[in-house]
């Protein structure tokens, strides 16, 4: 299997003007779980390996691969400046250690750095390709602006925020795990087994990083804890919490998001509503029938090595700390 770090350290940023490029390498030499390339990488194992297709090498996946996390990481210094976010992944954030301008233009050069990478594709493969990754494209982008919206709706159901984080978050996952398989060789009926696994384990990634912004250690989740309570953000904490919690407590979470200052106390506060009311719970049920889902998906596929690995993958994800 090929060291996706190492892959992504052997991109060349040493380039001019630095101001431009330095804040790319920073970013991508911090680390992160290398989930979607994995992902590509791992989908197109599971059809190899399954005997089922000859003549396609796993590194004919990786300039997509490679494409999908450089695009992903731009898509963090933009939420990183709309969230007004001051750390990822245990560091400043780039419009936190340069400026928002930097945050913005090398986040575009980013975006242009990802589609460099896919024209490596395969030429035959490289239409379908491009298709699928203009559509999680755009589907990010739509994801994030529900987003936004979101935090200026008094009325948001639980519904709305799945659709929502299945366009910010999910499709990313899901289209890595269609377009790895493709690229390798899969069938029509595999590559929707890959792009369910991938669009499910993705809400159950989404649903757990919700619960560790308010019940995470700071020290491994790789950012300050609370940020969505600050933000008053639509997530599924809140969400849960203002459906199930008595007019006494809906109106004191209320309260506490008009609330613009005592920030400590504001997550306090808002942390002691949801252990009362059970939220934790209720969400890491929805979480775990999320991750049942995407584990079902792998009954389609070839049973082998790779296959284990995305369903030892999908448990990682559920139980995770940061």
């Amino acid at each position: 299997m090929i060291d996706i770090n190492k892959a992504i350290e052997s991109l060349d940023w040493q380039k001019e003007p630095r101001g431009l490029y330095e804040p790319i390498e920073y970013t991508l030499a911090s680390g992160g779980k290398r989930i979607r390339p994995t992902l590509a990488l791992i989908a197109a194992q599971t059809v190899i390996n399954g005997g089922l297709i000859s003549g396609t090498a796993v590194n004919d996946v990786l300039p997509a691969a490679l494409a999908l996390e450089v695009f992903h990481n731009f898509t963090l210094l933009h939420d990183d400046v709309m969230d007004r976010a001051e750390v990822r992944r245990g560091r400043p954030t780039v419009h936190t250690k340069w400026n928002d301008n930097t945050a913005i233009l090398s986040g575009d050069q980013m975006l242009i750095e990802a589609y460099k990478l896919l024209s490596d594709v395969p030429a035959e493969k490289l239409p379908k390709v491009l298709k699928w990754f203009n559509e999680m494209a755009t589907g990010i982008c739509e994801g994030q602006q529900y987003d936004v919206d979101f935090e200026h709706m008094t009325q948001v159901s639980i519904e709305d925020y799945m659709k929502m984080i299945e366009l910010k978050t999910s499709v990313l996952l899901a289209h890595a795990m269609r377009i790895g398989g493709y690229i390798a060789g899969a069938g029509e009926a595999q590559q929707e087994a890959l792009y369910q696994y991938g669009l499910h384990i993705g809400l159950a990634f989404q649903i757990q990083d919700d619960i560790l912004d308010v019940y995470g250690d700071p020290k491994t989740f790789g950012k300050a804890i609370g940020g969505d309570i600050l933000c008053n953000k639509k997530t599924l904490m809140l969400l849960t919490a203002m459906e199930t919690a008595s007019p006494e407590d809906k109106a004191e979470l209320l309260e506490w998001m008009i609330t613009t200052d005592r920030n400590a106390e504001k997550i306090a506060a808002v942390t002691d509503i949801y252990t009362r009311l059970g939220v934790r719970e209720k969400c890491e049920a929805i979480m775990e029938q999320e991750t049942s889902n995407a584990l079902k998906q792998l009954d389609k596929l070839p049973q082998n090595e790779a296959t284990e690995r995305l369903r030892n993958l999908a448990e990682q994800l559920a139980t995770r700390t940061k």
